[in-house]
């Protein structure tokens, strides 16, 4: 195994006489801020169109695409100017660390895909007792090319499984973890970006409250749930970024995640096979948490994966 010393990413400079690793001065504080402005400039770019249609019109997700496609390709000079201004020197290239490399590339796209549908066990269990095709049938309209058609031609469709799960993925993950990472460590960059994640999900808010789409209570209850769950989700991908260092791991089940949306646990109290469903949704838990560390297991994808080498100490997520 390749010591950690070879690996190092920070500068001589950076380094006591006796060779201690130390943290530039104010390097959390402008890491932060670049994640806040990242945040901020994401956010901000779904409202630079004037109009006053609701979100899911197809004229404003187009417009939407346009801003929100320029931000999304210009969040890694945010990492650039982030690594330029702290001094933090990177061996693994600038795309390397935002999870873009073949390296482990197979795995990456499999396992961790892989392992959100195990936790989602019950969900597509109950999917799959409701849906009146045959499994056949499904097989079929998976393979033809018609059905692709008509998905990529469907706006709120391509923004909900290709251009939301890809764009916030690389902002949210792939860009402000490298920048996290440094400051605080994997375990609490965890926790911590899965918050600038949750905060930019209230401008769901300002449209609710402006087409008057609910009480003002059930607007509130509606956006504090929506931070927690996208919160909780923000952490189990952020998880999975660090564990990989791959982008399309977290894209990926993303992308799935909005698919199923959040499990409609009522719906399997009163489902006419409840026992079997509700047998399957824990099942699909105890299974999630069992293969959790062996589906993301560091060695699959090279070790030690580009982000975890931003660490001056060695963390157990970023261990085989």
């Amino acid at each position: 195994m390749v010591e950690v010393e070879d690996f190092s990413l920070l500068t001589e400079k950076m380094k006591h006489s006796d060779g201690a690793l130390v943290l530039p001065e104010g390097l959390c504080g402008v890491s932060v801020l670049s994640c806040l402005l990242l945040a901020c400039s994401y956010v901000g770019s779904l409202y630079v169109w004037r109009n006053d249609l609701p979100r899911d019109h197809p004229a404003v997700i187009k417009r939407r695409f346009t801003s929100v496609l320029i931000v999304s390709g210009l969040s890694p000079l945010f990492v650039w100017t982030w690594r330029e201004f702290t001094g933090v020197g990177t061996v693994p290239s600038l795309l390397a660390l935002m999870g873009i490399r073949f390296e482990g590339l197979i795995p990456a796209i499999i396992l961790p895909l892989l392992l959100t549908m195990v936790l989602f066990l019950g969900p597509l269990m109950q999917l799959a007792m409701d849906c009146p095709w045959s499994f056949m049938d499904g097989i079929r309209v998976a393979f033809d090319p018609w059905f692709w058609m008509l998905c990529f031609s469907d706006m709120r469709w391509l923004r909900n499984q290709v251009v939301a799960p890809l764009t916030e993925e690389l902002v949210f993950r792939a860009c402000m973890l490298p920048m996290l990472v440094p400051c605080t460590s994997p375990s609490t960059a965890i926790f911590t970006c899965p918050l600038f994640f949750g905060v930019a999900h209230f401008h769901h808010v300002i449209e609710l409250l402006r087409f008057r789409q609910g009480t003002l209570s059930g607007i509130f209850l509606s956006a504090v749930f929506q931070f927690s769950y996208t919160a909780v989700f923000g952490a189990y991908t952020a998880f999975i970024f660090i564990r990989t260092g791959h982008l399309v791991g977290p894209v990926l089940c993303h992308s799935f995640c909005n698919y199923m949306g959040f499990p409609a646990i009522s719906t399997a109290m009163e489902h006419p096979h409840r026992i079997a469903v509700l047998s399957s949704y824990l099942l699909g838990v105890l299974l999630f948490l069992i293969f959790l560390f062996p589906f993301t297991d560091p060695s699959y994808y090279g070790l030690p994966t580009p982000v975890c080498t931003l660490t001056s100490s060695s963390s157990s997520l970023c261990l085989s």
